[in-house]
């Protein structure tokens, strides 16, 4: 189902920093959950795939769910600063839906609050972070059953990007958040159809979508990516904003330097949780 924004409201190939891999800046306490124009559209979309493909959109593994039960507590007590009214065991959300969420099933609960897609991060025996738990309704080339249970390398393959000098600068990243001081970083994707729902097995090799001088133009998918420790478990919450915009919103320059920079960063298709860009169908 497409949800379209009408312009992206983040094009990190504009941006000098955040173009740069792999673009991680700091980020205003209050600031890491958003509400936008597209807010009962992706929740409707959202609602749709947690009744009819739960199995593909959402993973816990007992390990994570605690640090789950504790992301679902801090929304909740955020959540009201962009929107949102708390009335008891119940929320009244922006689009005039009433939810009452449940401990026994937080991500799910966050899946019916929030735009954000969730994953959830803890430190495995190797020293690396591992993805043991998600909710992932917008998966932007990636398959959640194909990264649950792995760590950060595994989960960024097979971006030939993430390389072993990426892999320690990651590592230490995610040893370095401290719960007060979250980060964010921003990707751009380009593609020939505007699907919020967009899995792909890691063995898909597809080559990526350049629209010709006077054909379809395709749309242009932007992710806001926020780092983010939980204080008591210490897991790392990774919260994905997507936005879909038609590429033809984008201005003769923005169009311009789009595509020196989508060639300038040709890693493969996008695989999750990871510090590329990613240019895909």
């Amino acid at each position: 189902m497409a949800v379209l924004h009408q312009h992206l409201p983040v094009k990190v190939w504009m941006d000098p920093h955040g173009a740069r891999l792999p673009g991680i800046r700091p980020l205003p306490a209050d600031q890491w959950l958003q509400v936008d124009e597209a807010y009962a559209g992706q929740m409707a979309e959202k609602g749709r795939l947690i009744r009819t493909q739960v199995h593909r959109v959402h993973a816990l593994l007992p390990l994570a769910l605690a640090a789950a039960q504790e992301l679902l507590n801090k929304v909740l007590a955020d959540c009201p600063g962009v929107g949102f009214e708390r009335r008891g065991a119940w929320v009244n959300c922006p689009d005039g839906r009433t939810v009452s969420p449940r401990m026994e099933a937080p991500l799910l609960s966050l899946g019916q609050m929030m735009q954000e897609d969730f994953c959830i991060l803890q430190p495995g025996s190797d020293g690396h972070h591992v993805l043991t738990g998600a909710l992932l309704c917008f998966p932007a080339s990636w398959t959640l059953s194909e990264k649950i249970g792995r760590g950060l390398p595994g989960i960024h393959q097979p971006v030939a990007s993430y390389d072993p000098q990426v892999t320690r600068r990651v590592q230490r990243l995610f040893d370095a958040i401290r719960p007060d001081a979250p980060l964010w970083r921003a990707n751009a994707l380009a593609y020939a159809q505007p699907d919020l729902f967009h899995p792909r097995p890691e063995a898909d090799q597809r080559p990526p979508f350049s629209p010709e001088p006077g054909g379809p133009q395709g749309y242009l998918r932007a992710e806001r990516q926020v780092l983010m420790r939980l204080p008591v478990t210490r897991a790392v919450v990774f919260a994905i904003r997507t936005y879909v915009a038609p590429r033809e919103s984008l201005s003769e320059t923005e169009e311009t330097a789009f595509r020196a920079w989508q060639e300038s960063h040709r890693s493969g298709p996008g695989s999750g949780p990871q510090t590329g860009q990613s240019v895909s169908n």
